[in-house]
């Protein structure tokens, strides 16, 4: 089902903004209070109520590229067992034609590892990683689960962003081989994609009913590329990238 996690100061607001961002009335809603929110003391460690709002409908499951992905290590696999029974030639044609292969900095995993366990012991939260290793690119994803997981995730994943270039950077520090370090909550950084080209649909829509652009929020380089790239082959409309960090922002508008 589509899904939307929302935060305000209030559960009410949350859920409108959540109703808003689905394009949805609340009678075909499913709401649930994942946070209540706090005050927080002179203004610091405020906490923002949080809730989860689902779309009565049914969505594609996301396991498809998991299996996919399995499916082609073993088709790799396959390949190279051929290959040892070819020609000297054929050999070289089609190792020059195989995409490489990324060998992971183990050393660098376990200092980013080392890193987020420390965050999580010095704000005394616990929490379960998962490492998972994409050995097409090379990336590295460390899957966080745990209790009240949303404070890692912050104001669309800000707080979860600024965690995860820290992590690549004492990853990385007096590193020759470099590793990529994607931190993910709760399946969070896949749902924000969902929300994002939802998103690009409705307000392109919303263009061609009334001709006129629609700028977005700012957002990061990263979000942007997944709305320009949600809309790159509608025939009516093109996106662009306006103003400057951190206020640059996507704006829709119908093509010339």
């Amino acid at each position: 089902m589509a899904f939307v996690e929302m935060t305000a100061k209030t559960v009410d607001e949350a859920v409108a903004k959540a109703l808003k961002e689905l394009n949805i009335t609340a009678e075909e809603a499913v709401v649930e209070v994942l946070e209540e929110g706090k005050k927080g003391f002179l203004g610091m460690f405020s906490k923002d109520a949080k809730v989860r709002v689902t779309a009565k409908e049914v969505a594609a499951p996301v396991v498809e590229e998991i299996i996919v992905e399995e499916v082609k290590v073993e088709v790799e696999t396959e390949v190279e067992e051929t290959v040892k029974e070819e020609a000297p030639a054929a050999t070289e044609e089609r190792a020059a034609r195989e995409p490489k292969k990324f060998v992971v900095n183990d050393e660098a995993v376990a200092k980013a590892r080392e890193f987020l366990q420390k965050v999580f012991n010095a704000m005394k939260i616990e929490v379960v990683m998962e490492k998972f290793v994409n050995k097409n690119d090379g990336t590295v994803t460390f899957k966080l689960h745990g209790a009240d997981m949303g404070i890692l995730i912050g104001k669309h994943g800000q707080t979860l962003d600024s965690l995860q270039y820290l992590t690549n950077l004492v990853a990385n520090k007096n590193s020759a081989e470099r590793v990529r370090v994607i931190i993910d909550v709760e399946d969070y950084r896949d749902r924000r994609i969902e929300t994002l080209n939802r998103l690009a649909y409705r307000l392109a829509d919303k263009v061609k009913r009334s001709g006129e652009r629609v700028a977005l929020e700012p957002m990061n380089p990263h979000e942007r590329k997944i709305i320009h790239m949600a809309l790159q082959n509608d025939r009516r409309v093109t996106t662009l990238s306006e103003g400057d960090e951190p206020y640059r922002h996507v704006v829709i508008e119908l093509k010339k």
